[in-house]
């Protein structure tokens, strides 16, 4: 059997395929997401028992903290069954708990349906899926595609979503978000292409070095940060907005659509840059650094229009990029055979800061108003600045699948190729007699590991 990727510079027809097709699935689901996120702070004022903040912050995170109970278990169902069945379940439940949110008639039937909503955690599925179809050195390329795809419906909806509330109503918005949800599934199923056979993981899980990777851990607490401070920010903003500077909920666009927009252009530069030159760390940390500077310009100039547009452009320009790094960061450091539940440990981060933010930004906010959010939001920026000061980014590697013929003992299989130059990991699976490599390009010799099995060097 040949190596799974072939070794070229550009992306091959096959990983833009993927990346495009992958790319339109999370923005199909997203968009769903994003459409109720401008509004659904002002919708649930006029449920019943909706006039709360506090009600309203669980009734936007309900549905992050529910994904953030069933990431892991979708992405170790991921490894063990395939990515595409996990990501089609997901999609499914997300649709029908949509269906429920259009029925609501209370706070407490939002929060369910909310709930049932989060029950989709396919995050983790479709990022490792996104890592299995493409090469590690274009895996940030894909990441970026699939960033920029949930940067233009963010756009869209920003603009849409206030139109569409006031126009048919926040019930036909949640049903049009189940048919998304529908339409995705077919996305997967009809154009996606299928994952290579290393994506699925047979035997017992490594689980462990996973649990155990403190790098992988400051990633983890990261993207806990970063969407904590997401939903806080939507959660108290569009009611400032409405409240402190009179703009009523159908012109919330103008503010937020150009902020994205130019947001989304200084993006892409910057992570070009950064692959080219692997500045990926320095990066990283500088968008942290930006993160927090976005928070001082609210603690001190929030009742000031043009300081929080300033505040909202610095927030997503640093969201943006580490939206698109920080999961390739994280396929890059998973062991062997556990992407996808590394993957589900990291969405799990991101859906319980998502979750933290809708409740502890509006007990914060009720109780000490939104400066107390900002505060809030800046201590834990820094204490993450702090720890990913250690951080180190492994270099570049590629994956290989090669098959084991039966002269190969398969006990000493792992142990010998493992002492081969440039390889850093291997995952043998005694059931089908193959063996998954990973390798540091700039020292692996293919002719030593064709020479091992028998193969022509």
């Amino acid at each position: 059997m040949a190596e799974a990727f072939p070794p070229q510079d550009r992306m091959s027809r096959s990983e833009l395929r993927a990346g495009a097709a992958l790319a339109a699935v999370f923005g199909l689901r997203m968009l769903g997401l994003f459409m109720v996120l401008p509004v659904l702070s002002l919708y649930v004022r006029d449920l019943p028992g909706g006039d709360s903040l506090a009600w309203a912050g669980i009734a936007l995170g309900a549905f992050a903290l529910t994904q953030a109970l069933f990431q892991i278990p979708y992405g170790l169902a991921s490894d063990r069954w395939g990515r595409k069945p996990v990501i089609v379940a997901g999609l499914l439940l997300f649709a029908f708990g949509s269906g429920l949110a259009a029925w609501a008639p209370t706070i407490e039937w939002m929060i369910a349906a909310r709930v049932l909503q989060g029950a989709g955690a396919i995050s983790a599925a479709v990022s490792a899926l996104a890592a299995d179809l493409t090469r590690e050195q274009h895996r940030t390329k894909v990441m970026a595609m699939i960033g920029a795809s949930i940067g233009v419906v963010f756009a869209v909806s920003l603009v849409a979503a206030p139109a569409l509330y006031a126009s048919v109503g926040m019930p036909a918005m949640f049903a049009g978000i189940a048919g998304l949800a529908l339409l995705a599934i077919v996305v997967v199923w009809r154009i996606v292409p299928n994952p290579p056979a290393l994506a699925k993981q047979a035997g017992p899980l490594p689980l462990w070095p996973v649990l155990s990777d403190g790098q992988l851990w400051r990633l983890n607490f990261g993207i806990f940060v970063k969407h904590l401070t997401q939903i806080a920010l939507f959660l108290v903003i569009p009611r400032l907005l409405v409240d402190l500077h009179g703009m009523p909920a159908g012109r919330h666009w103008q503010l937020y659509l150009p902020v994205v927009l130019v947001s989304f252009v200084l993006m892409a530069p910057v992570i070009v840059v950064a692959e080219k030159r692997g500045w990926i760390r320095q990066v990283l940390l500088g968008c942290i650094v930006l993160l927090a500077v976005s928070q001082v310009l609210l603690i001190l100039g929030y009742t000031d229009f043009r300081l929080l547009a300033a505040a909202l452009l610095v927030f997503f320009l640093a969201f943006n990029i580490l939206e698109a790094s920080l999961p390739a960061l994280v396929s890059r450091m998973a062991p062997a055979g556990t992407r996808g539940f590394a993957l589900g440990a990291f969405n799990t981060a991101q859906a319980l800061g998502a979750g933290c933010g809708g409740v502890l930004g509006g007990w914060l906010a009720m109780n000490h108003g939104p400066r107390a959010v900002f505060v809030a939001a800046l201590v834990l920026m820094l204490v993450w600045l702090v720890w990913a000061r250690s951080m180190r980014v492994p270099p570049l590697s590629d994956q290989r699948e090669y098959a084991l013929p039966p002269e190969v003992d398969l006990d000493t299989a792992s142990e010998e190729i493992g002492r081969l130059p440039g390889v850093r990991e291997v995952a043998v699976e005694p059931e089908r007699r193959v063996a998954r490599l990973k390798i540091n390009p700039e020292r692996w010799d293919e002719r030593l590991m064709l020479r091992y099995i028998g193969g022509e060097a």
